[in-house]
């Protein structure tokens, strides 16, 4: 018999907003790679909660749309997406109708599914009243072996609205039964970070402040806020990048090592982290941060609009597309060394990228001509698209003349392993599936997350400007973010 019809165990997905873009263009594709590479531990039924007036048929149809336009890999194979599908179903509801919730326990109890995930793939705005109507069906958890729940971010918008979330999730689930859902988590070469850092003795001694001078997180991006204007112009990019993914990477760059892999460990260290970041308040959080916002200029070839023309965004706006943050950490181990942060929308080139850059040489080497500069020695760790780590040092260039220049040592991630890395969502799927959370956000780190970014909200809220910087679309960030950073006789690195 097929291993894949001799599966027993059956799981229920729920997908709360089955009808959104998140469930068509990440969560099928990758439901659907999982399959296909036989990775899934058990059967899944994908059972579709949303308000369309869709059946069952509809949202198969939907879902094989976006798996055959967003797969991983090409051609799909169309037999195992109706296979994939062949247990799903869609029930119509309002968010805000608990009869709707109440059909769905009845549909689940008449099923016998005994293993249950509730996925929020909703808007951020419905989350409350999910959660709320899911506490009013006392029945979900019953006599399930498990029910668990993944909330997709941001897990609130400032510190206020993270601990009345957390508060609900409480007041319904269990912590080892909330799944905080960041992607960034399930990539590749971020948990390769651990690996890179305390799997090779010759990295981790030399990672510390003796011998790095200081640390650049970025995440750039080549879109525009497209038709997420609407959200993003009360967000910013604070609040959809630097407040989960910038200070999760922050955090696994920095962390000390955890006794095991497992979430308990991980996420401890974790926490150490960001209990040490120093507070940006008032002055200082005015001072080490620097606000964009892209004006119109030219995407690969064609003129794109700026920020204040982009439809559903008011004409006096000052949300910002691009922040650069400096923050420091007040530890042993990073004591004096500084973390530069920057991320924002219409840069020239899409790459996530963490650069250590290690300390100057205490004496140039016997006055040769030395193109590598002072301190060549920059360890980069690409994220994304080009998962890999590169080692830039100087060495003698061939020929009479006495001259050092700066090479590179090349890890790539496709070419070592001879295949492309897993999509993030596939790895987190399983994970919640099997109930390991350490690739997920716990709840003290939530809240330590918005505490600290509150401290900067606060600060411009008390220092309010009528408009901010701008820079052109298709440049690294505004002026300012250059002489923010050379201030401290520092420069940006920006992928070539």
């Amino acid at each position: 018999m097929n291993k894949k019809e001799d599966r027993s165990d059956v799981v229920a997905i729920v997908i709360f907003g089955v009808t959104g873009d998140l469930t068509r263009r990440k969560l099928l594709p990758a439901f659907y790679q999982l399959y296909k590479e036989d990775r899934l531990p058990c059967k899944l039924d994908i059972i579709g909660f949303a308000r369309r007036p869709w059946s069952d048929e509809k949202m198969r149809q939907v879902l094989t749309d976006g798996i055959n336009e967003f797969a991983r890999e090409i051609p799909v194979d169309q037999e195992a997406v109706k296979d994939l599908l062949k247990g799903s179903a869609y029930l119509q509801s309002t968010f805000e109708n608990e009869e709707g919730y109440e059909n769905l326990n009845s549909y689940l109890t008449d099923k016998n599914y005994q293993k249950v995930i509730l996925y929020l793939a909703a808007p951020p705005s419905e989350y409350s009243i999910i959660i709320k109507n899911l506490k009013a069906c006392k029945d979900y958890h019953g006599k399930r072996e498990w029910v668990r729940i993944v909330v997709e971010k941001p897990y609130g918008r400032d510190l206020e609205s993270a601990r009345e979330l957390e508060n609900n999730l409480h007041n319904c689930f269990q912590e080892d039964q909330i799944y905080r859902i960041d992607h960034y988590l399930g990539k590749e070469t971020v948990q390769n970070i651990l690996v890179f850092r305390f799997a090779n003795g010759i990295f981790e001694p030399l990672w510390n402040n003796n011998y790095i001078d200081h640390v650049q997180i970025m995440v750039a991006e080549t879109v525009g806020v497209g038709t997420r204007a609407g959200y993003f112009d009360t967000s910013g990019t604070i609040r959809d990048m630097f407040a989960n993914h910038l200070l999760q990477l922050l955090t696994l760059t920095a962390m000390e090592a955890p006794y095991a892999f497992n979430a308990d460990s991980v996420r401890d260290e974790k926490m150490k982290v960001m209990r040490s970041l120093r507070p940006l308040t008032g002055k200082d959080a005015i001072e080490n941060t620097v606000r964009g916002q892209y004006s119109s200029g030219t995407m690969n070839g064609e003129e794109v609009v700026g920020y204040l023309k982009e439809e559903d965004v008011p004409d006096d706006s000052t949300t910002e597309t691009f922040l650069a943050v400096k923050a420091h950490i007040d530890n042993w181990r990073w004591a004096q060394v500084p973390f530069y942060i920057r991320s924002g929308k219409r840069l020239p080139r899409r790459a996530t990228e963490i650069a250590i850059q290690f300390k100057q040489i205490p004496l140039s080497l016997f006055n040769w001509k030395n193109l590598a500069g002072e301190a060549p020695n920059v360890l980069l760790l690409r994220v994304q698209p080009d998962e890999g780590i590169n080692l830039t040092f100087g060495a003698k260039m061939p020929g009479p003349v006495n001259q050092i220049t700066p090479v590179t040592m090349e890890f790539c991630y496709e070419d070592a392993f001879e295949s492309t890395p897993p999509e993030a969502y596939e790895r987190l799927l399983i994970d919640t599936i099997m109930g390991d959370q350490t690739l997920f956000t716990r709840s003290d780190e939530v809240i330590a997350q918005w505490r600290f970014v509150n401290g900067i909200l606060d600060a411009w809220e008390d220092n309010p400007v009528k408009k901010i910087p701008q820079y052109d679309a298709g440049t690294w960030g505004p002026e300012e973010a250059a002489d923010f950073i050379a201030s401290d006789c520092r420069d940006w690195k920006n992928p070539g």
